[in-house]
């Protein structure tokens, strides 16, 4: 890396720290087509780890028949316990089966995983918008009778495939019933990659309107049209300070074909240290890690960070 860039340059209006939410573990691995061994997927969340992350998403407890990539969950999740003091390990929930996995293994932050649209809620849980936060509920209620923490993860809120433009009004409608249900925290999927700035603070200001506090919402975004970074900054002016992103930009959607990446870690990062925002990641040690873990999938990262990195080092 070279000394002195990004040069800080700090902006008004911007939060101080923000939160990376790191889910290429789980988000990014489970759309791989070969198999993952399981001691990789370990190595790879201690390194995200050891470069700062302090919110590392493990694994989902879904049924192995829908998503294979993670049906080693029971496996993984031991493997991690040395990590308990130092990241926070969030797992996916489909329901309440996969909480008492989830449990029995001693998670203490769980998520869950709904649409705003009909049509992907019935291709990703095979059931209505309606039927699908009836199947959270009786999960997030147990989940906080344990005190643990609950994730309400809300997908296709900026455009769906197959039904188009999404109303914001219909975000709205669902994301204040995640909340109403318990969730602490609600993270905002712009699943296919569509978002522009406008539209993102719109549905902000929107969901602030109905009663859903900034502090609680965290964003999702893909990269599909290049609008990422731009969109998260808009957040970020919004007063949003936590965002997801993907080490190495891996990652889509195995229910939504035309999803691409998420948005890279590194590049995210980047942005953020110019901006003299504070996440606590190390850039290097995490582009060391993305290019490890890229060299292990057979393929260069899509990020453009380390690329760029990984160019100059080599």
């Amino acid at each position: 890396m070279t000394d002195g860039l990004p040069m800080r340059v700090t902006a008004t209006g911007l939060p101080a720290r923000v939160r990376i939410h790191e889910v290429g573990a789980r988000d990014g691995l489970q759309n791989e087509k070969s198999v993952v061994p399981t001691e990789v997927k370990a190595e790879f969340i201690h390194r995200l780890a050891g470069a700062g992350l302090t919110t590392v998403e493990a694994t989902s407890f879904v049924h192995p028949k829908w998503v294979p990539q993670l049906a080693d969950a029971e496996a993984l999740f031991p493997m991690l316990r040395d990590l308990g003091g130092e990241a926070h390990l969030p797992v996916l929930v489909p329901n309440a089966r996969g909480l008492d996995r989830a449990l029995a293994l001693g998670a203490r932050r769980i998520a869950v995983f709904g649409s705003a649209t009909e049509t992907f809620a019935n291709r990703n849980l095979n059931r209505t918008v309606d039927e699908s936060l009836a199947m959270f509920e009786p999960v997030v209620a147990r989940a906080r009778q344990d005190e643990v923490h609950v994730r309400g993860y809300l997908s296709m809120c900026f455009g769906d495939p197959w039904e188009g433009a999404v109303p914001v009004s219909q975000v709205v409608r669902v994301a204040k019933a995640l909340v109403e249900l318990g969730c602490d925290e609600l993270s905002l999927g712009d699943t296919i990659g569509v978002a522009t700035p406008g539209h993102v603070l719109a549905l902000l200001t929107a969901l602030n309107e109905a009663g859903v506090p900034t502090s609680a919402i965290g964003v999702h975004f893909h990269d599909t049209y290049g609008q990422a970074l731009s969109n998260t900054l808009a957040a970020l002016q919004h007063g949003v300070t936590t965002v997801d992103a993907s080490a190495g930009g891996l990652g889509g959607c195995p229910y939504a074909k035309s999803a691409t990446g998420n948005l890279a870690t590194e590049d995210l990062v980047w942005m953020l240290d110019g901006l003299g925002i504070e996440t606590g990641v190390d850039l290097g040690r995490l582009t060391a890690t993305s290019a490890w873990m890229a060299e292990r999938l057979g393929r260069p990262s899509p990020s453009r960070t380390v690329r760029a990195l990984s160019h100059k080092e080599s």
